[in-house]
């Protein structure tokens, strides 16, 4: 019996391994397989961000640990063995992926220190709720395909493996469950009994109201086009024709003009959401010392750490479900080509087999390319002022959110009525309409501005001092 027949079994309720229930079982493997390839992907993300940093600005990152030097023999206490010649001398290079093991294995072994004026449950709470959304969310991603493409010759695993839970509240849920992150920053704040700490509490209770707002009405603009809140079938709503006329190309929500307005928000979000820069004010080293976690160390610091790493690549697996086709390779639909060009067939049926067979590799891809993203903006941008960010998440993103929600809204009704020609016209002229508005809102603020005059603190005079004749006593 090969392993999707026992898969099968066990989803159909059959006996698993020393009589334990099959559900129970396939419960079990579809956890680990989530968890496990989190906690496993951390070190990893942490080594890419600092080789990556490194080659963004100029210096070297970490490229030592790990690294094995041979001699010419290996020499016990009594006896020496020696080695080939091929390996006198030699280097292998691990250009230095060990560091990660490395610091974690420091973290373990630091002198975990407590301050004694603490709040001492929720202190020790904290770091647990930073770290506990991440697995939470990873539940509900669906990293292999959910269907099978040409069943006859694919044959089919990851749709009874994928995802853990497929909520029928999916963004509800991812929304609900993300926002829990903020209470583990705040409570942190809270416990430390430290001022610099709880000012980094509040910093993050009051971006979270910020930037949340635009966040979910960007993914209400998705789940409105769609027709439903479930993830899974969200990604089935991105492998339709694109633009509803092409049908040789995926519907990628990136690809359309709602969706990409959606996405660009959702990802200034979730990068607020993490607490990385530019957004990254409830730690800013240079005004908080380190903001909610400056009390905490070892490995109470490291789930800290950890927790964002994690938090980083499970938004980013959000980011490539609802606007990247979740796991699909690339935005092509092979049945229809496979249908419309019958000579062809084999080669288009074995494409589809590729795509479904390497989609947690894709979706791993494109977990990977959003983590990218996250280190780029970090070597790029400088951190924001604290009133920038609340002047983004409440003047930009939450109004071009909600008129980018007006406009999905427009285009539904109008292509119900007057068909797809009739909805894409209505959706160009509401952007249209929306641009105008935009252009006249801004010049009537740069106006009022130019009006009431620019206001301004001068912390350095900078006219030239005047020269001071220095007299001789003697003379004088």
């Amino acid at each position: 019996m090969n392993v999707q027949a026992i898969v099968e079994g066990w989803a159909a309720g059959g006996a698993g391994p020393l009589g334990i229930p099959g559900p129970l079982v396939l419960a079990v493997t579809k956890v680990m397989l989530v968890v496990g390839a989190v906690l496993t992907l951390v070190p990893g993300l942490i080594w890419w961000e600092r080789r990556l940093l490194s080659w963004m600005q100029d210096r070297i990152g970490p490229n030592r640990t790990g690294t094995i030097t041979f001699g010419t023999k290996i020499a016990f206490r009594f006896f020496e063995i020696p080695l080939p010649k091929f390996l006198h001398n030699r280097k292998i290079r691990t250009f230095g992926l060990l560091q990660p093991i490395a610091d974690g294995v420091k973290l373990f072994f630091k002198e975990d220190i407590t301050p004694a004026t603490i709040d001492r449950k929720v202190y020790f709470i904290a770091p647990a709720l930073a770290l506990f959304p991440a697995f939470a969310l990873g539940g509900t991603l669906p990293w292999g395909a959910s269907h099978v493409p040409f069943s006859e010759i694919a044959g089919g695993l990851y749709h009874i493996l994928t995802p853990i839970a497929d909520v029928e509240i999916g963004i509800l849920y991812v929304l609900a469950i993300s926002s829990l992150g903020a209470y583990g920053v705040i409570l942190a704040g809270w416990a430390s009994n430290n001022k610099y700490s709880l000012m980094g509490g509040l910093r993050a209770s009051a971006q979270v109201i910020s930037y949340e707002l635009g966040m979910g009405v960007s993914l209400a603009c998705v789940a409105l086009a769609v027709g439903s809140l479930k993830m899974t079938e969200m990604v089935r709503a991105q492998e339709q024709p694109l633009w509803g006329g092409l049908p040789a190309v995926q519907n990628w929500f990136l690809f359309t003009p709602f969706g990409f307005v959606a996405a660009v928000i959702f990802l200034i979000c979730i990068i607020a959401e993490t607490n990385r820069a530019p957004f990254d004010l409830p730690e800013a080293e240079n005004e908080l010392i380190a903001g909610y976690h400056t009390e905490y160390s070892s490995m109470k610091f490291a789930v800290f750490f950890m927790g964002e790493y994690a938090a980083m690549f499970v938004l980013s697996g959000v980011f490539a479900t609802v606007f990247l086709g979740g796991p699909n390779l690339m935005p092509v639909n092979w049945a229809y080509l496979a249908d419309a060009y019958p000579a062809a067939r084999g080669a288009f049926e074995g494409m589809a087999w590729v795509n479904y067979w390497l989609g947690p590799l894709a979706f791993l891809a494109k977990c990977a390319a959003g983590i990218t993203f996250f280190i780029w903006l970090r070597a790029t941008l400088p951190r924001l002022r604290y009133d920038q960010l609340m002047t983004l998440g409440w003047k930009v993103l939450l109004p071009a959110a909600v008129a980018n929600f007006i406009v999905v809204g427009l285009w539904i009704v109008a292509t119900e009525v007057y068909g797809p020609l009739g909805g894409w016209a209505a959706m160009l002229g509401a952007f249209a309409v929306l641009g105008v508005l935009y252009m006249n809102f801004a010049a009537a603020t740069k106006a009022s501005v130019l009006a009431t005059g620019r206001r301004g603190v001068t912390m350095v005079d900078p006219s030239p001092r005047r020269s001071v004749k220095m007299v001789d006593p003697n003379k004088a």
